[in-house]
């Protein structure tokens, strides 16, 4: 991909929450911040669509308590030891894990965050990596 494609492409953003409302918000912010958005309503179904399109996605964002058998941290463990450069956001109303749990170089946004902070918090993740 040479560099006028890069800016040509879309940053494409991988939602996975399973409150439907909230990821609906979610991919509004992102899809109106010029982000293309795919989501998941469980971490199972980001796993797959990560190990589908991992070239393509640029940013993962998920909540920690999803329904399922992986839940948002296990999800961004997965996902980042798969793609090393993914840019990760971990948002959760039930308290702030662990430094130690977090994927390093992620973001943690505890609840309630404003929709409209993600793309910002999602493009600076990018840029530093």
């Amino acid at each position: 991909m040479t560099s006028s494609d890069q800016l040509d492409h879309a940053l494409c953003v991988l939602v996975a929450d399973d409150d439907e409302l909230v990821r609906m918000l979610i991919v509004d912010a992102l899809t109106e911040a010029g982000f293309r958005v795919i989501e998941a309503d469980h971490g199972e179904e980001a796993l797959c669509i990560l190990c589908s399109q991992a070239e393509g996605v640029d940013a993962l964002f998920t909540d920690i308590n999803m329904l399922g058998s992986v839940d948002g941290l296990e999800l961004a463990r997965r996902a980042r030891s798969k793609l090393p450069r993914l840019a990760v956001v971990i948002g959760s109303g039930g308290g702030r894990p662990p430094p130690d749990a977090l994927p390093p170089s992620s973001r943690f946004l505890p609840k309630p965050y404003h929709v409209s902070d993600i793309p910002d918090c999602i493009r600076e993740l990018i840029t530093q990596t």
